[in-house]
């Protein structure tokens, strides 16, 4: 395929307007359940449904989307479920009924990236370095979100978070209909005709899917807790907004410099060197997130924390699957980013209050530290 044939802006919006979702749920989604009333118990209860969601959702749709190929017809009508479901948010603001809403929009949400990724992949082709130039359109939209709802609900009530999640989620369903599909075309070490589970024993692979969920769980007080953490601090809800957005506009310029740290480092040492750096930042932000200058050093981090180990990550899971597997390896890296990000919020729900900030960040750091080790000991050295 060559660089004219790439659908360039069209997969790049459909990364924008997802990735704003995401901008639009991980600052604001605590921050939402607080201003309900809601414990931090049963906060991070709410936030962990939809992380428990991409245990079971991606498997299902990813065996369906490798034995169909149908990726793009499951994005579609799991953009269009997500949006049905989550107005159901409007029926009613009690604890099980938002559970249920939380279950059911992510049972479709985490549908659609998995398979959105391997469409992507396929477009690519020969030009997979150009993975990240695609990518970090989902970065912008994140700013984009953070920044705007930021200043939003600083001067409105948190009561119009709803109308702007469904918003967004609107946009994603159109721009799944501008998306050409595609058919991947995957070079990989597997053997022809290996099956899924003889390329997922392969030396290193369940490591590596191991280290994702570590990773995640490591992130469970970022995503649940950072908000009300610096509120609690005294900061402003668009200084909040303005700080979200600085962490991503770092993994931005990441993904940008992706494709020539690619060239000169391994997977390996890009994702060991992820997992040591994110277990300092959860320190920093953990007991010295009262210092701003503090504050603004660990959010850059977050380039490494998530950009580089993200990248890294769907590389990986690329070169160890061929391509009728390609769906079920994005979907497995989809759902142990889940179980590790469920644990992550449930955890960091129970500790916060008992053991406070400081502790719920440093066993934070712990595993994203034991990701290092596992790495480190356990994945062989390999260049791209």
């Amino acid at each position: 395929m060559t660089t004219a044939a790439l659908p360039y802006w069209r997969l790049s919006g459909f990364y924008l307007f997802y990735f704003a979702l995401l901008g639009a749920t991980a600052p604001f989604l605590g921050l939402y359940f607080a201003h309900l009333g809601f414990s931090p118990a049963r906060i991070g209860e709410l936030v962990a449904i939809p992380m428990l969601m991409r245990c079971v959702a991606p498997n299902l749709w990813g065996w369906l989307g490798d034995h169909t190929g149908r990726r793009l017809l499951i994005v579609r009508l799991g953009a269009l479920c997500t949006l049905l479901s989550l107005s159901l948010i409007f029926v009613s603001q009690s604890y099980a009924w938002l559970a249920l809403v939380m279950a059911l929009h992510a049972f479709f949400w985490h549908a659609v990236l998995p398979q959105f990724e391997v469409i992507t992949l396929a477009h690519l082709r020969e030009q997979a370095a150009r993975y990240t130039q695609i990518r970090l359109w989902g970065s912008i939209g994140f700013i984009l979100a953070v920044v705007v709802l930021g200043k939003l609900f600083d001067r409105y009530s948190l009561d119009a978070y709803p109308w702007a999640l469904l918003l967004i989620i609107g946009a994603i369903v159109l721009s799944s209909f501008w998306v050409p599909d595609a058919t991947p075309h995957v070079a990989s070490a597997a053997a022809p005709g290996a099956g899924f589970l003889f390329q997922l024993r392969q030396p290193g692979v369940l490591a590596f899917y191991l280290c994702v969920g570590l990773m995640q769980l490591s992130h469970g007080p970022y995503y649940t807790f950072l908000s009300i953490h610096l509120e609690h601090l005294g900061y402003a809800r668009g200084v909040i907004g303005v700080l979200w957005a600085l962490g991503v506009v770092a993994e931005v310029l990441l993904f940008m410099l992706m494709a020539r740290l690619l060239e000169r480092f391994s997977l390996r040492q890009v994702l060991l060197a992820s997992f040591l750096i994110a277990a300092g930042r959860w320190l920093l932000l953990g007991y010295l997130a009262d210092s701003l200058a503090v504050l603004l050093f660990a959010q850059l981090l977050h380039a490494a924390t998530f950009g580089s180990f993200h990248a890294a990550a769907i590389h990986f899971v690329q070169r160890s699957f061929g391509a009728r597997q390609q769906g079920q390896g994005q979907a497995l890296y989809a759902a142990l980013a889940g179980v590790g990000g469920a644990l992550g919020a449930l955890y960091a729900g129970y500790s916060w209050k008992a053991l406070g900030p400081g502790w719920t960040f440093a066993l934070a750091s712990l595993a994203a530290l034991a990701a290092a080790v596992i790495m480190a000991t356990h994945v062989h050295e390999e260049r791209p």
